[in-house]
């Protein structure tokens, strides 16, 4: 971590912390993203298929995998520039309770459902590997901003670890408001947050219990792609599975209740002490 009294003035401002910042966090992610998004679309639009994003792997690389993977870059390079690293990746806290392990375990069931739900007929070996990379930048960068920095920043303001909790898995819940700008049902696009929420609390409980930023990252790029290929579709909870079993599948869809009801339980069993007794700087 870097050290307060040779700090400059841009890594002084994000010390400070606070749940202002970690919104301005996210809303500068999210315009970024954005921006970048429409930018690659602009010259690569000839080359993917418009209409299947997820239907070859060209279109995966260049429509989904180029502007999250550019994103996490962007928020290593941003990270790096406050002097966080390595610090964001291995966390220096105390020893989390048992119970905490029940978030990675509910975590992993869905998606190996998922995997023997799956129509494989449906996918070449190359388009499987290109979702499930891009899964894996997915988990990257907003495992990145939100269980990394997200959390690192509501800490350095010296809140409760509850309140990091609830806090940093509202701000997760609220950059999957995107979709709207991409012509998303409103309805399915707040059912997203709303279950992005509850699966933001796992990955916090998963952070917290495992100490390591990685676990979070690989649940998460476990999670994305195989709703992508089970389900045709990340945001897409009404979507139709032609083959495989769809009854594993809509079995699996049902632990996003599950989510919520265990983010709702851990609220109460979280401390309110604060969270960054043992994560200070030096």
């Amino acid at each position: 971590m870097t050290d307060q009294t040779t700090a400059n003035a841009w890594q002084r401002f994000w010390a400070r912390g606070g749940w202002w910042r970690s919104i301005l966090l996210a809303a500068v992610y999210l315009l970024v993203y954005l921006g970048i998004s429409q930018l690659i679309g602009l010259f690569v639009r000839p080359f993917i298929d418009l209409d299947d994003l997820y239907g070859d792997p060209a279109s995966v690389l260049l429509a989904s995998i180029l502007p999250i993977g550019l994103m996490g870059l962007l928020l290593l390079l941003f990270a790096r520039s406050l002097g966080w690293l390595p610090h964001l990746f291995r966390r220096r806290t105390a020893r989390a309770p048992r119970w905490m392990w029940i978030a990675v375990v509910i975590t992993v069931v869905p998606p190996v459902m998922k995997l023997a739900g799956t129509d494989w007929s449906r996918f070449t070996p190359a388009l499987v590997l290109a979702i499930l990379f891009f899964g894996l930048c997915v988990g990257f960068a907003e495992e990145l901003l939100t269980r990394g920095l997200t959390v690192e920043l509501l800490e350095h303001h010296g809140y409760s670890e509850r309140a990091v909790y609830v806090l940093s898995s509202v701000v997760f819940g609220l950059i999957h408001l995107q979709n709207l700008l991409g012509g998303g049902n409103p309805l399915l696009v707040f059912a997203t947050v709303g279950y992005a929420m509850g699966f933001g609390a796992m990955m916090f409980l998963a952070l917290r219990v495992s100490r390591w930023l990685i676990v979070p990252m690989l649940l998460h790029a476990l999670t994305d792609p195989t709703t992508l290929m089970a389900a045709g579709g990340i945001n897409d909870a009404h979507a139709v599975v032609t083959g495989g079993s769809p009854a594993l599948v809509t079995f699996a869809s049902l632990f996003n209740f599950v989510y919520i009801a265990f983010g709702i339980v851990a609220v109460f069993l979280l401390p309110g002490r604060r969270a960054r007794a043992l994560n200070a700087p030096t």
